[in-house]
């Protein structure tokens, strides 16, 4: 489907990223080396790599079966592409800000390693001292991809395609690398002020679900939220295997965040397993004593949202202390998606009160329960430096990403138009739908766009109005 005119700007800009990365040629620098490099290690490291790129693909799969019918390609769309936009201002310029040579251990040189120059098979001392440094910055890529794509839950089903895209640079670049710099870089000052993120409590979730708030209110209400029409998913199935996808790949996630093959990762995999189970059970089970009947989309949330609260304390709790940490959890954010539904923010797929609130509740949990730091070993230091680097965070995030998302707005309009909405971000950004028209009889034989319940409908085997029978002959 052709659109109304030619955009020529993001193929100009790509075209010019090319170019960069064939001509610009920033002095060189010598690195220190590591170690040797470990043979183990490098297999890990390579199939925790792996498994951190698939739970983007499953995140689109998890929203994606959360939304209305009509959104469905869209919302799958918006976490899928970040593997290409992030993948290369990662190797533009991204891997540098966070990992590169630190300024006051606020940023990194921009030009360290621009263009992943001297990202290349030898070790690194400070970064990957056992195995390759382009493993590492490979690695830490997939971080960065999920991010942004964890954010477009709570605008979904009403923002421009393009302006996603701007958001999602700037997002990068401005909230994500500055946090991985703080946190993960040896010179980062939160890092040597000694919090723990052991996987991404701050960096990842911390940062998406503050900037998922910051998203929600400034697009504000869709029109069907504004009707208090019922919101029905498309395809819970979806939803479960994109649940399977992510506690799979999350095992890489915190697992691979040992950076060796060692006793911290095996201890990373249990407990980020207990922690999903433990939180989806305790959310399957709190919505039955509350009144409700224990539902596959609870399930699926709580176990996710186990996942995320054991992130950052993955490799530095027991399993025991991840059940708690996985429960306690579960009920919070529970309680927290029920308070926002009493409000008129319409986050859409609640990914504040999950993403944003779990990880919050995973890096209180882990100054308290971080094996010989946390309060339960007698240690306070720990755990009130959690709690200042919690609100820092959290200001960090939710400001930026606020202004973030008003420069957007200036330079390309957030919300699509009302017509767009009603049509859906599948017709109006895409051209496309979830199954085609020709399976789901989505065009009369005259080529006209049948009513989105006859297209329903089809799939659903569900029984027409007599007005819409009629419609679907013509």
């Amino acid at each position: 489907m052709l659109v109304k005119r030619a955009i020529a700007t993001p193929f100009l800009l790509l075209v010019v990223f090319a170019l960069a990365a064939l001509f610009v040629k920033p002095p060189h620098k010598e690195i220190a080396p590591g170690g040797p490099v470990q043979v183990g290690d490098v297999a890990w490291m390579l199939t925790a790599s792996a498994l951190v790129l698939l739970m983007t693909p499953g995140l689109s799969f998890f929203y994606g079966g959360m939304v209305g019918f009509k959104n469905v390609v869209s919302t799958m769309l918006q976490s899928v592409v970040c593997l290409g936009v992030i993948s290369l201002v990662w190797v533009g310029v991204g891997f540098s800000l966070a990992f590169g040579d630190s300024y006051g251990g606020l940023i990194g040189n921009p030009m360290t390693f621009f263009m992943f120059d001297g990202v290349n098979e030898l070790t690194n001392a400070d970064l990957a001292p056992t195995f390759p440094l382009i493993l590492f910055a490979l690695f830490q890529l997939k971080f960065a991809i999920i991010t942004p794509a964890l954010i477009t839950g709570s605008f979904a089903e009403r923002v421009r395609f393009s302006s996603y895209l701007l958001f999602m640079v700037l997002f990068s670049l401005l909230i994500y690398c500055p946090l991985a710099h703080w946190t993960w870089h040896p010179n980062g000052f939160l890092r040597k002020m000694g919090v723990l993120d052991f996987a991404g409590g701050t960096v990842v979730h911390m940062s998406a679900g503050l900037a998922a708030l910051a998203g929600a209110i400034i697009l504000g209400q869709r029109k069907s939220h504004q009707a208090k029409e019922a919101h029905v998913p498309a395809n819970i199935p979806f939803v479960l295997l994109g649940t399977g996808m992510l506690w799979f790949g999350w095992f890489g996630f915190n697992a691979g965040s040992a950076l060796a093959a060692n006793g911290t990762a095996a201890m990373a995999f249990a407990t980020t397993n207990t922690a999903s189970a433990a939180a989806m059970l305790g959310w399957m089970f709190f919505d039955w004593m509350r009144g409700h009947k224990p539902s596959a989309l609870g399930a699926c949330i709580g176990a996710v949202v186990g996942l995320v609260a054991i992130t950052p304390a993955a490799g530095f709790v027991t399993v025991r202390e991840s059940v708690i940490i996985g429960l306690a959890a579960s009920v919070i954010s529970n309680l927290a998606v029920s308070l926002r539904t009493k409000t008129s923010l319409d986050d859409t797929l609640d990914v504040f009160p999950c993403h944003g609130v779990g990880g919050m509740v995973g890096m209180v949990a882990t100054g308290i329960f971080a094996k010989d730091l946390g309060l339960a070993h007698g240690e306070t230091k720990t755990f009130l430096y959690h709690l200042v680097a919690l609100v820092i965070v959290a200001a960090y995030s939710f400001i930026g990403s606020y202004i973030l998302f008003k420069l957007t707005d200036m330079i390309i309009p957030l919300r699509v138009d009302h017509d767009q909405e009603e049509e859906g971000l599948d017709l109006s950004q895409h051209g496309e739908t979830a199954l085609g028209a020709d399976l789901l009889g989505g065009y009369s034989s005259n080529g006209q766009l049948l009513p989105e319940e006859i297209v329903v409908a089809s799939v659903t085997d569900q029984p027409l109005p007599d007005e819409l029978v009629v419609a679907s002959a013509v």
